[in-house]
C-alpha cells in the first residue's frame, strides 16, 4: 500500500526539514519489508484567494485530485485523539484489506475545508493545540515511522 504525507505549503530548508527527512527516511526504509510504499511527501501551494473560506476550498480540491482514489486521514485540531498502536492497526488493516494508497493530510494556514473532512476515512488530532505546519508535519512523519516500527516489532516503540 503505498503511504502519502499531503501537506498544504512549502517547507522550507533548516532543521525541520532535516527531523522531518530523518523520519521519512526511516520510515521508508521499514516500510518496504511490511508491504508499503513511501511514504510520499506531498506538498501542494497554498490558495491566493482572498477569503478563507475560498483559500480553503481551491486546497481541499487540489487535495483531492491529488488523492484520487485514496483513502485518507486528516490532521485538525477538532479531530479525536488516537495512541500509536491504534494509529499502525489501521494502517495494517486497509494495507491488508488491498487498499491501494492510503493519505494523511495537512491542510493549510486556514485550515481544512469541511467537505474534504466529511470525505476523510478519520479526523485525528495531536491535540487541541494549535501546532506550526512546520511541526505536524514532523509529528506525521514520526508517527508514520512508530506505525512501520510498531508493525515490524521494533523496539522503538515502549509501551
Amino acid at each position: 500500500m503505498r503511504l502519502i504525507l499531503l501537506a498544504v505549503g512549502r517547507l522550507k530548508d533548516g532543521p525541520e526539514r532535516l527531523l522531518l527527512n530523518r523520519y521519512h527516511e526511516r520510515a521508508t526504509s521499514l516500510a518496504r519489508g511490511l508491504g508499503f510504499s513511501g511514504p510520499d511527501l506531498l506538498d501542494i501551494p497554498e490558495s491566493r484567494a482572498s477569503q478563507p473560506a475560498l483559500r480553503m476550498a481551491e486546497e481541499a480540491r487540489v487535495i483531492l485530485e491529488k488523492l484520487g482514489d485514496s483513502r485518507f486521514v486528516v490532521l485538525d485540531e477538532r479531530g479525536v485523539t488516537q495512541d500509536s498502536p491504534a494509529f499502525a492497526a489501521g494502517l495494517e488493516k486497509d494495507r491488508d484489506a488491498g487498499q491501494k494508497s492510503w493519505a494523511l493530510v495537512i491542510g493549510g494556514a486556514d485550515g481544512l475545508d469541511p467537505l474534504l473532512r466529511s470525505k476523510a476515512l478519520r479526523v485525528l488530532s495531536f491535540g487541541a493545540m494549535t501546532l506550526p505546519h512546520q511541526l505536524v508535519r514532523i509529528l506525521a512523519a514520526e508517527q508514520l515511522y512508530r506505525a512501520m516500527t510498531i508493525l515490524s516489532g521494533h523496539p522503538y516503540h515502549r509501551v
